[in-house]
Order: structure tokens, then C-alpha cells, then sequence
């Protein structure tokens, strides 16, 4: 097989390499590898920021965006020959904490899960991969141009699902919700909220292309400008955060309204500092009786709700969200600097 692989902590050690295929476990799937979505993780495992290679190993096979066609199952995997399936990101520790063994490993305690591509286990940019049927999710036939969004998409449904529950402390019928960024996890929040029949506004910064034309195909309204200023003129009872910029964050935690739910899935850098009213923000979110989330990865359920969403959604829509398809003999343009009109780049690993 073929499968692109870095030295974790090494700048410049990206490459395509044949390996053995690879041979399934006992009960395991053989899976046709077809494509992976490329995000800022892998980015910054690729430049040297990020990632650990699997014990006793140099080089991590990278991506965890996954998408592929089964090849080979055994019968008592629920799965057969030929369908689509994605392989979830997180697996426990060997010793799991309670959450873990559970079957909740997106709210481990003590961080000593793995991630396939990311921490301590090979992931699923390869031409082949394989994966424990408790940890495959089977996708729509329809899906093949556009299910590697299905991992992004699996970040929102969680999103959702915990401003929910938190909602459900009390009586809770939103009907309006904020997203702050119009990246592929943003816009794909935006699709969920309208899903859910709610009005949707998505602020960012792109002031004309496909960002805002996404946005408006789905029925939602598009802004610009201070988040402060958009809250305090739409008043949204859910904010989702998918910038990781600083300043949006602390601005829609400064402006949540009563009972406001406020989610953060954007990672912040390093080193970014604000002069905030730390006082007012405390008093402010007491008062409201408001709540400040942050939320990442996914439970298998949520794997499950984002393939409904994706199935339920018009294919053609997702299809625009991806705006770089790339072969993986030319890997290196799709961890290139970013084009401003960039969306989502996916990587494709057949020939």
C-alpha cells in the first residue's frame, strides 16, 4: 500500500511511502482507502507543532478525516464488501478512566487516550487501512464524493448535542443561533442548525465569494464585522464558535443574553492576549445564568447523527464546501499555505 507518513516534531519529513498491506485483526474491516480531508491538526503535524508516532515507531501515518469502501469483512462485523465507511478518531487507554470504559473516550480524563493520525497510532491516509468494526460508521452510497466531511461534521453534531443537554437544566426552545466562522466546521453547523429549523447567521470575515454564497444557499443569514455588534443586533440563543480567534470567543462570551449557550470548538494559538472586563464578564454570565462550553472529538453517536445530516443534506451544497481536490502523488500542495479562498482541501488516494 501506499501511505503518506511525517517524524512528528520535523518540519519538512512529509512523504508517500509503500508499506506491507496491511493485515486485519480478527473481526477487523479491510478497508479501500479513498480519501482523507486535510484540517489545521494535520497542518500542524505536519509542521513539526504536533503529534507523536506510535510506540516504538519514527514516522506517523497521518489523517484522521477518513473515507473508504470496505474490502473484506468478516460476517459477524455487520458490515459487507463494497459499502462506505469512515474510521473514528479516538480510541481509549489501554488502562481506560471511567469515561473511557464507559464507551466515552471524546470525554477522556486523564489524556491518555489515542488518535489515529494524531497521537500514538497510524491514522488513515493509505491506500489501505484497517479498523475494528466498533469504531467504523457507515456512510450513504451517495456520500463517496463528499464523505470525508464526515469527521468535521461529527464536531458540530457533538456541539449540538451538548448545548442541549446543558439547554435541558431548564425549559429550552432556542430558535436562532450564531456561528462564528464559515470554515468547513462552521458552515457544517450552519447546515445542522438549519436541519434543526432554527435561523442561522454565520459571521466571518470574507466579504464576497464562496464563503457567504454557501451561506445564503442554505437559507441562513450572512454577516461581517464585530461579533459584539451582530449579537447585540440578532440576540442568538446559541453561539457556536469555530474561529478559535481570541477575540470572537471573548466577544460572544461578553455578549451571551439570558440563558445564553455559548460552545467553543475553535483551538486558539499560543500567546494571543486581550484586555478584558473580567469583573462584568463573570457578573454578566451569572446573572444571564449563561454557559461557556468547549467541546472536541466525537462519541460514535455523533458519528451517526452527522451521517444523517450528511445523507439529509443537498449533495451538491456539501460538493462546494470542498474547494481543492488533490492526488496524493502531489501531497505537498495540499498542505500548502492556505488560499484565501480556500473552504476545505481533500486529499485523493487512489490512483
Amino acid at each position: 500500500m501506499r501511505a503518506l507518513t511525517v517524524v512528528p516534531g520535523q518540519e519538512g519529513s512529509l512523504r508517500v511511502e509503500e508499506r506491507p498491506d496491511p493485515e486485519p485483526a480478527p473481526g477487523e474491516l479491510l478497508v479501500e482507502g479513498l480519501a482523507i480531508g486535510i484540517c489545521g491538526t494535520d497542518r500542524d503535524i505536519v509542521s513539526g507543532s504536533h503529534g507523536s508516532a506510535p510506540p516504538g515507531a519514527d514516522r506517523l501515518l497521518i489523517g484522521h478525516e477518513s473515507l473508504g469502501r470496505v474490502r473484506g469483512a468478516p460476517e459477524s462485523a455487520g458490515f459487507v464488501p463494497g459499502e462506505l465507511v469512515v474510521g473514528m478518531v479516538r480510541r481509549p487507554d489501554p488502562v481506560p478512566c471511567g469515561a473511557c470504559a464507559r464507551g466515552y473516550v471524546d470525554m477522556c480524563r486523564n489524556g491518555r487516550y489515542g488518535e489515529r493520525g494524531i497521537k500514538g497510532l497510524d491514522g488513515y491516509a493509505a491506500t489501505a487501512w484497517t479498523v475494528d468494526p466498533a469504531y467504523a460508521v457507515r456512510l450513504s452510497p451517495g456520500l463517496e464524493r463528499v464523505g470525508a466531511l464526515l469527521e468535521p461534521a461529527t464536531v458540530v453534531a457533538k456541539a449540538w448535542d451538548q448545548v442541549q443537554r446543558i439547554g435541558g437544566r431548564s425549559w429550552f426552545a432556542p430558535e436562532s443561533v450564531l456561528v462564528t466562522g464559515a470554515g468547513p466546521v462552521g458552515l457544517l453547523a450552519a447546515l445542522l442548525g438549519r436541519q434543526k429549523g432554527l435561523a442561522v447567521h454565520v459571521l466571518d470575515r470574507a466579504e464576497e465569494g464562496r464563503k457567504p454564497e454557501l451561506v445564503r444557499e442554505l437559507g441562513a443569514d450572512y454577516h461581517t464585522g464585530d461579533v459584539s455588534a451582530v449579537m447585540e443586533r440578532e440576540r442568538p440563543d446559541v453561539v457556536i464558535e469555530a474561529t478559535g480567534a481570541p477575540a470572537v470567543a471573548f466577544g460572544a462570551m461578553g455578549s451571551l443574553g439570558p440563558y445564553g449557550v455559548l460552545c467553543l470548538t475553535g483551538l486558539s494559538p499560543a500567546g494571543r492576549r486581550l484586555r478584558i472586563d473580567a469583573g462584568e464578564l463573570n457578573t454578566e454570565l451569572v446573572l444571564d445564568n449563561a454557559v461557556v462550553v468547549g467541546s472536541v472529538n466525537a462519541h460514535r453517536d455523533h458519528f451517526r447523527q452527522a451521517a444523517a445530516a450528511l445523507a439529509g443534506a443537498d449533495h451538491g451544497w456539501l460538493e462546494r464546501i470542498i474547494t481543492r481536490r488533490v492526488p496524493l502523488d502531489s501531497f505537498a500542495e495540499a498542505f500548502a499555505e492556505r488560499r484565501e479562498e480556500d473552504v476545505k482541501t481533500i486529499l485523493e488516494l487512489g490512483s
